[in-house]
């Protein structure tokens, strides 16, 4: 029992580090570029979640771009 309760601490501790370790506004001018070149693609008629499911990096934007709106980080914008 102990052991679980060690391994769920350090996992909570983990996550929490992960979320703090992140570069917002380096993540948001990569999701920002990233948009540029996707821009055609969503002209072309493509939705986003149909980009978003065949790019990983286009859903960890879609990502970081929400979870940044709902942390009010200057620079977010909802896609």
């Amino acid at each position: 029992m102990r052991t679980i309760c060690l391994a769920m601490a350090m996992l909570a501790l983990i996550a929490s580090r992960a979320d703090a370790a992140v570069d917002w506004q380096a993540e948001l001018q990569r999701c920002r570029s990233l948009r540029e070149n996707v821009a055609p693609l969503l002209q072309a008629g493509e939705g986003i979640s149909a980009v978003g499911r065949s790019n990983r990096s286009v859903r960890r934007c879609i990502w970081i771009q929400r979870k940044a709106v709902r942390k009010k980080i200057p620079g977010a914008e909802a896609w």
